[in-house]
């Protein structure tokens, strides 16, 4: 009985020196057990499914515990928390909204520096960051807003643009062929002015923020374009005057009609001239689907949304897609840099941008996301920088000194209705530019 025992004492013995470095290796798999990340967001258009189940995905993989929360006015919710120096971990809040918190914190240099988050593993798959994201989106003024190379705020969510068309009109089932340089773009609209076509519409001239964005990346790349938006004069003086000749030759063929129509109550009359073939390209964004689904029963025989980049300015130039994005960021006082960091790492992963679009939320800037979508149109919208598109992207930058009754975005995309009617030479309007431009660099270069 003895011997018995101590087979049975050593055999016990054995199995748990057997089995002690599997729950070492379950410990360091979960480094963040016992840790708490505390996330405040935007209640906003994809609402918060997504996150939910993201949450839910990282806490299941790190240990970590997400506190989270979501709210249509986040800013007036976290704006104490922030103000006595008890800002959430995590903020997804893009710039542009209405509070300005964003660029508040910008401003006071809140952020913390994500530039290594680049180079992290994605938690739960093999390749770097820096290896998913899709070209371009961490080399603009919405994610490095210091200009010093470095990464602030996370890409998140995005919606590229381009020109929509009718597939039905054009390769081999149809009569035209799609442009793939501005020439023949333009060679093109005077075939189908013979036609009776118009080559060119717009919703509104608001829209032309993403197609003039696009153009001027043709034009000169990101480089001329990061001073374009940093208000550089002399750039916009002598530099992009091919991008306002070029889209003043366009508006040569544009719809007769869109100027009248590019309202808040009659755009949708614009893009129904792609659905009936009265005219042939668009600029818009994905949404544009949806929005013009009830009018599906006015479109001309076996219409079908086609999506295509900008034709490049020269033969075997670059073509680009402007894309509009979301973006999140970390406090830079966290007291959990490296989980907030993991967290931000997490959300490029295969299993986040899979659980956002299952979840009705939006799509993550990685290289592959259009496998996951379902629907048709999404999958051929999403994978335009798949097939050799560049993606164009960010705005002005924000300035401290703004200037009573001057708008350079009006002066460059409002401005548009007056050249495709008549009332406003090319010339003249890139004058206008140059002079708003003008004043805004003139009122922030005080003391410099």
């Amino acid at each position: 009985m003895k011997r018995t025992l101590s087979l049975v004492l050593a055999l016990v013995m054995m199995l748990g020196l057997v089995f002690t470095p599997s729950f070492s290796v379950a410990a360091e798999d979960k480094p963040f057990e016992g840790q708490t990340l505390r996330l405040a967001g935007l209640d906003g258009g994809y609402g918060t499914d997504g996150w939910k189940a993201v949450i839910k995905g990282f806490e299941d993989m790190t240990g970590a515990t997400v506190e989270a929360t979501f709210e249509k006015k986040i800013y007036d919710v976290i704006r104490p928390e922030i103000q006595a120096g008890n800002a959430p971990d995590i903020i997804y809040n893009s710039i542009g909204q209405e509070t300005g918190l964003t660029e508040t914190m910008i401003k006071e240099e809140m952020l913390l520096d994500l530039t290594d988050v680049l180079d992290m593993q994605v938690p739960g798959e093999e390749k770097a960051v820096k290896d998913k994201l899709i070209a371009g989106f961490t080399d603009t003024a919405m994610t490095n807003p210091y200009g010093d190379g470095k990464t602030y705020l996370a890409p998140l969510f995005y919606s590229p643009t381009g020109l929509f068309y009718n597939k039905a009109l054009f390769g081999k089932d149809g009569k035209y062929e799609l442009p793939a340089t501005m020439e023949d773009f333009l060679a093109l609209g005077e075939s189908a002015k013979e036609d009776g076509i118009a080559l060119f519409t717009y919703p509104t001239a608001g829209y032309m923020d993403s197609f003039i964005p696009s153009l001027l990346n043709e034009v000169g790349g990101p480089e001329l374009y990061s001073k374009l938006m940093s208000y550089d004069v002399d750039a916009w003086k002598e530099e992009v005057t091919p991008m306002f000749e070029t889209l003043g030759k366009i508006l040569t063929y544009i719809h007769p009609s869109t100027v009248a129509n590019a309202n808040g109550d009659a755009f949708t009359q614009n893009q129904l001239y792609i659905m009936t073939n009265e005219a042939l390209f668009m600029p818009n964004g994905t949404w544009v689907v949806d929005e013009m689904s009830d009018a599906k029963d006015q479109a001309a025989e076996g219409f079908e949304w086609g999506f295509m980049p900008l034709p490049s300015m020269e033969k075997d130039g670059d073509r680009y897609a402007f894309t509009f994005f979301e973006q999140a960021f970390v406090s830079k006082d966290t007291e959990v840099p490296e989980l907030a960091k993991t967290f931000i790492a997490y959300l490029y992963s295969d299993e986040a941008t899979k659980a956002f679009i299952e979840n009705k939320g939006g799509v993550q800037p990685i290289l592959g996301a259009e496998e996951f979508l379902k629907d048709e149109d999404q999958k051929l919208f999403y994978s335009i920088y798949e097939d050799g598109a560049k993606a164009a992207m960010g705005g002005f930058q924000s300035v401290e000194n703004s200037v009573e009754g001057v708008s350079v975005t009006d002066a460059l995309y409002q401005a548009v209705d007056s050249v495709a009617n008549g009332e406003l030479s090319v010339e003249d309007w890139q004058a206008g530019v140059v002079d708003a431009v003008q004043q805004i660099a003139d009122a922030n270069s005080e003391g410099e």
